[in-house]
């Protein structure tokens, strides 16, 4: 028997009542099966690299070309807590804590102050330092080849170049006696290797090197006041953060009173010190950025051996030497890397 809008079922047959039950059955499975696949796809998380900067310088914008070049981009596949010092180097241990707090994939810590308290901060998380001028004898590792722990990297080996820049001197000014050395003692381990390095030098090409310790725009002005009284025969400016953020400062004041400064990186000359010499630390920033990667990718960092400079370069700024009347030999310009005109 049929009714208008309905069915009658017989005796025995379940069809009617089997279909909401199938029906159940298969959004229950396809719920299941979409839970898996959208946990299959989420994303992992991003890794996080923490920098650890004393101030401004020259191998951190060498460390973030180096990452681009890898193909990092914030955000997209990593992300990046940057804590800097802003050339107060007692702020580093409480910013070193800090950043560990983050809990980051890897620290990076530039030049050397940052790179021991990053040490000091922690012993598990990987630490790529760059750009540290000894690494052993900060004791941050003891060995270059096999450095163990959880700690590699670039060393710049900044102090090895401080006999080259007073050879520098000697060849830019043949008859020059009386040196000034500006050091930072704020930045203690690092500045007192090239200190060390600047008196044995000194020694060696009989000239007389006078310390003189530099750590604000104050202590700055007072000592080209008195060089215009005393008359030394050149500074040489010990590079650090310090010397970077004020290399505006140096060089006006180099020039107004008509002094040949040194130092050691590209920035000061370009800046306008007279000449520098020493590591392209851009390049061992740029080199650090290849640590990380590797270490993102499994490997462990007391593995990897610590990397050398293999690039020192020679800077003059003859715009500088005409202004303050010192004459550049032809022998130092052709031997340069770069002549700023």
């Amino acid at each position: 028997m049929r009714f208008a809008g309905g069915s009658v079922s017989r005796p025995g047959d379940r069809s009617v009542k089997r279909r909401p039950f199938v029906s159940a059955f298969a959004l229950m499975l396809s719920c299941a099966v979409l839970s898996i696949t959208a946990f299959a796809q989420k994303p992992a998380a991003l890794p996080r690299i923490g920098l650890l900067v004393p101030g401004p310088g020259a191998s951190e914008p060498g460390f973030m070309e180096g990452m681009r070049e890898l193909g990092y981009v914030e955000g997209k596949n990593v992300f990046f807590e940057r804590r800097s010092a802003e050339g107060d180097f007692a702020k580093l241990p409480a910013l070193a804590a800090e950043l560990v707090r983050t809990k980051p994939s890897v620290i990076v810590s530039f030049v050397t102050q940052a790179s021991i308290a990053a040490k000091e901060a922690t012993s598990t998380i990987p630490i790529v330092i760059a750009a540290v001028g000894d690494p052993v004898a900060a004791g941050l590792v003891g060995n270059l080849a096999r450095p163990g722990g959880n700690i590699t990297g670039t060393s710049g080996l900044s102090h090895v170049a401080v006999g080259k820049q007073l050879e520098l001197i000697r060849q830019v000014l043949p008859h020059a006696e009386r040196i000034w050395v500006l050091w930072n003692p704020a930045n203690a381990v690092f500045q007192q290797q090239q200190l060390g390095e600047a008196l044995i030098a000194a020694s060696r090409l009989r000239m007389i090197a006078l310390p003189v310790s530099v750590q604000s725009p104050q202590d700055l002005e007072r000592t080209f006041a008195a060089a215009a009284s005393e008359k030394p025969d050149a500074m040489l400016v010990l590079p650090d953060s310090f010397a970077v953020a004020n290399r505006a400062r140096l060089a006006e004041s180099a020039i107004a009173g008509r002094l040949p400064v040194f130092s050691a990186t590209r920035q000061l000359a370009e800046a306008g010190l007279l000449a520098t010499h020493g590591p392209d630390l851009a390049a061992a920033g740029k080199r650090a950025a290849i640590y990380v990667q590797r270490i993102l990718r499994g490997a462990k960092p007391g593995d990897l051996a610590i990397e050398l400079p293999t690039q020192f370069e020679t800077i003059v700024n003859l715009k500088t030497s005409k202004a303050i009347g010192v004459e550049v030999p032809a022998s130092v310009i052709a031997r340069a890397n770069e002549v700023i005109r």
